[in-house]
């Protein structure tokens, strides 16, 4: 009887095996087949959270509405460092870490080894390919880690196609990573043509050499550029005519009509679809060619592409946040996302591609304009603030030729100079901290050692913390006051970005397709989330550096 039971329990044991062997195949094979075919990361420069709010009743349903509704919108997503630039906001979306970490400091930022300005994807060892300029010159090597495109080539023993397309290189470049099969971006001036890098190719494909012999930036900027809609019913903006815009050269006011023909020769000729909206309707085509002459999302492997969309940022940093101008550049950006997204829909297949859009950084409103308005702003006029450093060195240590650099909020002491003062560095940049910390414009200093050895877990200065990386950042850190921007912009009209202020760290996050949730969430997360979330639905490994963390809610 015992011997009975025994084969029984064996024979149903070695069944259920097999059950759990076919099962556990089953599942595999589902995992498989339910991955996307192609990921897309739309970057849009500059971009301000509240725009997908302030202009949502003039979006089309096509558009930012379709993924707002679609898909998972996270509204309180931001940067967690305070050097939002766009160099370290494409490099840190894609990493999933901060400058810390993966190294990209700014878009171009001192280097202490050769004493000189870098910049962030500058590289002479390469050459242009598809123009005889300079513009070429450019490779990822600066970033320090792994991207998300990186991981996912790594993770199919390098199949599947990456590709990075922006008006910008850096927008191009440091989102796809070190393994790129190609990153293209736009040289305007008299040449009106996308170019690359021997990085990634000798030679242009014949898709692109098309397109640059298409007549496509001609016909743009063959048009003016006026409101989409009617200009009287643009009611979420400001005047069309006021003092806290930059003007085109070859006009009198920043105002609607913009005759692109006549503007052009005045303002760098094809450089000038950077600073119009047309130059995103351009980034569209060309993405579009790129995924359907790639023939991207269509083999057993996945395909990943990142699109930067740039002259957001150029007429943002022209015309501020509360433009005509920045608002009708929405308005048509939602039409340039519908169509993107209607292609993907019919090129790839609805339920074959994963999306996330996101902002690089944010924008201050114009100084100008608050001030106009009760509102604390100001300008900080920069010749005055590095006398004002150099005079402190010099009253403090006797010698001003311990300052070697000043840029991107971060002073840089010559080492040899303090050591043939005698001076022990952790107490003169606790000394210059401490007196720079009276200047009428600066709201936080922090020192280098200070950064070393203490951790920060919230506030103003664990943003300078997380924007510290020990090797390359200078000796003493600081940040101007709230709605505080340099004194270019004073006179001239317009705003910038790259503080740690909620007005440039809030971007908008919406993750969009297959494996994606339909849903809202008012949660803080930080941007560099973005890549462990995708990595967890790729089921790959995270970028090397990451620190972020996988957004499971988003997730089916």
């Amino acid at each position: 009887m015992k011997q009975l039971i025994l084969l029984f329990v064996l024979a149903f044991t070695l069944i259920n095996c097999k059950t759990q062997e076919h099962s556990i195949a089953s599942n595999s094979t589902i995992e498989k087949s339910n991955k996307p075919k192609l990921v897309i990361g739309i970057i849009v420069d500059q971009m301000r959270s509240d725009y997908l709010s302030r202009f949502y009743t003039k979006y089309s349903e096509g558009g930012f509405k379709r993924l707002m509704k679609d898909g998972y919108n996270l509204k309180n997503a931001h940067f967690n460092y305070s050097s939002t630039k766009t160099g370290v906001g494409h490099a840190s979306i894609f990493t999933g870490t901060t400058p810390e970490n993966h190294g990209v400091l700014s878009n171009d930022w001192y280097d202490k080894q050769s004493k000189k300005m870098i910049n962030c994807v500058g590289d002479n060892r390469y050459k242009t390919v598809g123009t005889s300029s300079n513009e070429g010159q450019k490779s990822p090597y600066r970033i320090q880690t792994t991207t998300i495109a990186d991981q996912l080539h790594l993770a199919q023993n390098m199949n599947g196609k990456t590709i990075g397309i922006s008006i910008k290189d850096r927008g191009a470049i440091l989102p796809v990573g070190h393994t790129a099969n190609a990153a293209y971006w736009f040289e305007g001036n008299d040449e009106g043509k996308w170019i690359t890098s021997t990085y990634y190719t000798d030679k242009l494909p014949n898709w692109v050499t098309r397109f640059n012999n298409s007549n496509r930036v001609e016909n743009y900027l063959s048009k003016p550029w006026n409101t989409y809609y009617d200009i009287s019913t643009y009611n979420e903006s400001t005047n069309d005519n006021n003092n806290y815009e930059q003007v085109f050269k070859g006009k009198k006011t920043p105002t609607f009509p913009y005759e692109l023909p006549k503007l052009r020769a005045e303002n760098n000729n094809y450089s000038l679809i950077k600073d119009i909206p047309f130059g995103n309707s351009l980034i569209t085509d060309f993405a579009i060619e790129a995924i359907k002459n790639e023939k991207m999302g269509q083999s057993q492997f996945v395909d990943f592409l990142s699109v930067s969309f740039s002259s957001t940022d150029h007429i943002g940093h022209g015309f501020g946040v509360s433009s005509k101008e920045t608002q009708d550049a929405y308005i048509r950006l939602d039409k340039d996302i519908e169509r993107l997204l209607i292609f993907l829909d019919n090129e790839v297949g609805k339920d074959n591609y994963t999306l996330f859009l996101t902002a690089d950084h944010g924008a201050a409103e114009v100084p100008q304009y608050l001030i106009d308005n009760s509102i604390p702003a100001g300008y900080v006029n920069k010749q005055e603030l590095r006398n004002h450093i150099k005079n402190i060195a010099k009253a403090l240590f006797n010698s001003d030729k311990i300052i070697e650099h000043i840029s991107n909020n971060n002073i840089y002491f010559d080492k040899q100079e303090i050591k043939e003062l005698g001076l022990n560095l952790g107490e003169a940049e606790q000394l210059m901290a401490d007196e720079l910390i009276e200047h009428k414009d600066i709201y936080k200093t922090v020192t280098a050692r200070t950064l070393q050895t203490t951790d920060f877990i919230e506030g103003p200065l664990s943003l300078i913390q997380n924007s510290y990386n020990q090797k390359l950042s200078g000796d003493i850190l600081f940040i101007y006051k709230p709605s505080t921007i340099t004194n270019w912009y004073e006179n001239k009209g317009g705003t910038t970005h790259g503080s740690g202020y909620n007005y440039d760290t809030h971007a908008p996050l919406i993750f969009y397709g297959n494996g994606i949730k339909k849903g809202l969430s008012h949660q803080y997360h930080p941007i560099i989330d973005i890549a462990p979330t995708l990595s967890a639905l790729l089921g790959i490994e995270f970028p090397n550096g990451s620190t972020g963390k996988v957004i499971e809610k988003v997730l089916k």
